[in-house]
């Protein structure tokens, strides 16, 4: 049985569809491949790849890609997790769209200690979210 390909767009491809590649491929392996990229490119958040490690995935070696970077590839789904990815995403022929908007954590301005709260908040809601869906 073949893996199920999935591409996770965000908009700049630094949190949320990071976690979200990380989380299916950790947990769903078995039946699918994860890919994530952005509307822009920028680099994984610093503070992504401490929660997740605190979850014992390592996000050190992830990169930041653009959309761009897999035109020539197919995929089973295609979901996009913020709203601003969702309006300005590509059309994929033939592909199923999912879209499930999680709140950006890297927006809120606060202490270093509410941040990795904030960034914790979405890291969970996006793997109940995975968990939920693709199990």
């Amino acid at each position: 049985m073949s893996r199920k390909k999935v591409l996770f767009i965000c908009t700049s491809n630094s949190v949320r569809s990071q976690i979200a590649e990380a989380f299916l491929n950790n947990l769903y392996g078995d039946k699918y491949k994860a890919y994530s990229a952005g509307i822009n490119k920028t680099k994984v958040n610093p503070y992504a790849i401490k929660v997740m490690k605190e979850v014992g995935i390592d996000l050190s070696k992830h990169y930041s890609k653009r959309i761009d970077d897999f035109n020539d590839q197919d995929f089973d789904y295609v979901v996009t997790v913020c709203d601003n990815a969702k309006e300005n995403c590509p059309f994929f022929p033939g592909k199923k769209v999912i879209h499930k908007n999680f709140k950006d954590p890297a927006i809120f301005n606060c202490s270093i200690e509410n941040t990795i709260i904030e960034f914790k908040k979405i890291r969970d809601e996006i793997k109940n979210w995975i968990e939920y869906f693709f199990n």
